[in-house]
This record gives structure tokens, sequence and C-alpha cells, in this order.
């Protein structure tokens, strides 16, 4: 089942993808923990980054996922990385779920 919205055809429904919406749903959770961590350590630059990340990874639409993950995945740039400012605990489980959403974004897309 796919839907449409004004936009036009927007792909399938994330549930028609699992291992897609399992990988967007782990770093969902994992870029939580770093708004907590965030907002914990009064970090605003950082917080305004990562505030719209989870809901996005939960609730964006399929064809938005790969700009959604590049736009998370640019906060490890190489000047100012979000490295700097979280511990490793918390950077690169974040990274690793994004590359596995990028690459079964990838792979999905092969598939078709």
């Amino acid at each position: 089942m796919t839907f449409r919205n004004y936009a036009g055809d927007r792909g399938p429904a994330r549930h028609e993808r699992p291992l897609i919406d399992e990988a967007a749903l782990a770093a969902a959770r994992d870029a939580d923990r770093l708004l907590a961590a965030a907002r914990a350590l009064g970090t605003t630059r950082w917080e305004e980054v990562l505030a719209p990340l989870p809901g996005l990874l939960r609730d964006g639409v399929i064809a938005d996922l790969p700009r959604i993950a590049r736009r998370a995945r640019a906060a490890y740039g190489p000047k100012d990385s979000i490295r700097d400012a979280f511990s490793p605990e918390l950077t690169e489980p974040f990274l690793a779920d994004l590359d596995r959403l990028l690459k079964t974004l990838a792979r999905d897309a092969m598939e078709r």
C-alpha cells in the first residue's frame, strides 16, 4: 500500500519496509539520547541541531529519510563535530545507526 500527499507519490509506507523502519527508529532513539545529553549540558548549539532529528527519523516518510540521515550525519563534520561535545558512548551508536539506515535505504533502492 502506498499513499499520496499534495506533493505526489511519496513511496511505500514505512511498515512495508520493516528493515528501513527498524533502522530509522534505532537512529531516532540514539538522537533522543543525544538530545537529552545536550539539554543536560546546556549546549544550545547542539540542542538546536538535534531537536528536530528524533521526530523526523521516527515519523519521516521513506522518500525523506536519506535527506534526514545525511543531515544528521553532517553533525560529524571535520571542523565542528558532535564528537567534540559528547562521549563516544552517545555519538558512535548514533553514527553507526545512521550509516546502517543509509545502507538499508540504498539496498532497498537497488532492489526496486
